[in-house]
């Protein structure tokens, strides 16, 4: 019997058995409230083992990716312009929601005791520190940045070993992917534990008293989702982009805003990566670093909440300004943490612009982490489902220069 279930289990499309994942959570959490606490025990330990599984595998997927001695055909620069132009575009959208629908907040909220970076350049220089971290102590802090270059490193420096080496480190490779392809067949009762409990604990009340700026921050993150990045990917491979769109909403978007962990996602990123038939070799190294960089949904709360915080203070913001907010934003946003509320600490440094003190800006970090449950959730979505969009729309268009694009080509197999 047990082994007839799980045939069936093993056989039936994966977003399926989510789907009932999260129906059957969102049940439990309402009719059998009690359970929650049993239940919340798979999410948590779906979130783990999907952080503790993607160091190893990005550091073992570059080193296997950079060690092959053929040269690959692809390159990272136009991934990494679709990163920077996907990022500053999200943060127009937030400054012109704000100017267009303006909010202003309750700073009675006391901010989290936190430390946030004195400014932009603590925040490059603690990107540029990272690079330099101690590889071990990068793989167990999942410092996704050192991990990528430690792992450019050592796979460079084997790109003179032997064949027995490089059938090595393959063989590695291949097996680190087959245990995070078993992680992500657990994800349905993740998802179950996870939605329970958000539903138990999210402090709903909470959430109705900053509805406003839910409504204005959700509608930026939708506006970038379903229209600012199909028109960036419509105009790299001329052709209808929204097949794609949906896929990596759907099958990214969906894990990332319940593990609310664009570091957690990257094992599923590649896994639909490889369904979307990319280059391994390109996407081993595009994908960790887009969960590090590629932060538009962070670019998006950095600004609107920065904004009204302005208007709760009457501060007059011009047009170059609000340029300028722009691009701190988007350097601020590739310097969030790829963890929960990242983004939120960035929210400082942006307001300073402002002339805005700490104290104050600190209790806008706290309505941040009061309206976190839905802000965080969408936010991680975008984010994540952006660095599958990006790295598909980069090699996309370069087949569809040579006339090699299909339309079948755009829905993961």
């Amino acid at each position: 019997m047990l082994g007839k279930v799980g045939k069936i289990y093993g056989e039936t499309a994966l977003i399926k058995l989510i789907a009932v994942g999260l129906v059957t959570g969102i049940i439990l959490a309402l009719f059998i409230p009690r359970v929650i606490p049993v239940i919340a025990v798979f999410g948590k330990l779906f979130v783990n083992a999907l952080k503790g599984v993607a160091p190893i595998l990005v550091f073992v997927l570059v080193i296997n990716a950079l060690s092959q001695k053929a040269e690959s055909n692809t390159s990272m620069k136009p991934i990494i312009q679709l990163y920077v132009i996907g990022t500053f575009c999200a943060s127009l959208v937030a400054v012109t929601a704000s100017f267009l629908f303006p909010t202003t907040l309750n700073l009675q909220t006391a901010g989290a005791e936190i430390t946030p970076p004195s400014g932009i350049v603590e925040v490059l220089q603690n990107v540029i520190m990272n690079v330099v971290d101690n590889p071990i102590h990068a793989l167990t802090t999942a410092n996704y940045i050192g991990i990528l270059a430690w792992g450019v490193i050592v796979g460079l420096a084997l790109r003179q070993a032997g064949e027995e080496t490089h059938k090595v480190i393959s063989d590695l490779a291949k097996a680190v992917t087959q245990v995070v392809q078993w992680v992500i067949r657990f994800a349905p009762f993740g998802i179950m534990g996870l939605v329970a409990d958000a539903i138990g604990t999210s402090g709903i009340d909470a959430l109705l008293g900053y509805a406003k700026l839910l409504a204005v921050l959700l509608g930026a993150f939708f506006s970038v989702a379903l229209i600012m990045n199909p028109l960036i990917v419509w105009f790299k491979i001329k052709m209808n982009p929204y097949p794609l769109v949906f896929a990596t909403l759907r099958e990214s978007g969906i894990y990332a805003f319940f593990t609310r962990s664009s570091a957690a996602n990257i094992p599923v990123n590649m896994s639909l990566c490889k369904r979307l038939g990319l280059d391994e070799n390109l996407y081993s190294v595009s994908i960790p670093l887009g969960a590090t960089i590629n932060m538009a949904g962070a670019a998006i709360t950095i600004a609107v909440l920065s904004l009204a915080t302005a208007h709760t203070l009457g501060i007059s913001v011009d047009m170059p300004t609000a340029l300028l907010l722009c691009l701190i934003s988007t350097v601020g946003a590739c310097g969030a943490s790829g963890v929960a509320g990242g983004s939120l600490l960035l929210i400082p440094v942006a307001c300073s612009s402002f002339g805005i003190s700490s104290d104050i800006s600190m209790q806008v970090v706290g309505v941040g982490f009061i309206i976190g449950v839905l802000q965080d959730s969408c936010e991680t979505a975008l984010n994540s489902s952006s660095d599958v969009l990006f790295t598909a729309t980069a090699e996309f268009s370069n087949r569809a220069a040579k006339g090699e694009l299909k339309s079948s080509d755009l829905v993961p197999r």
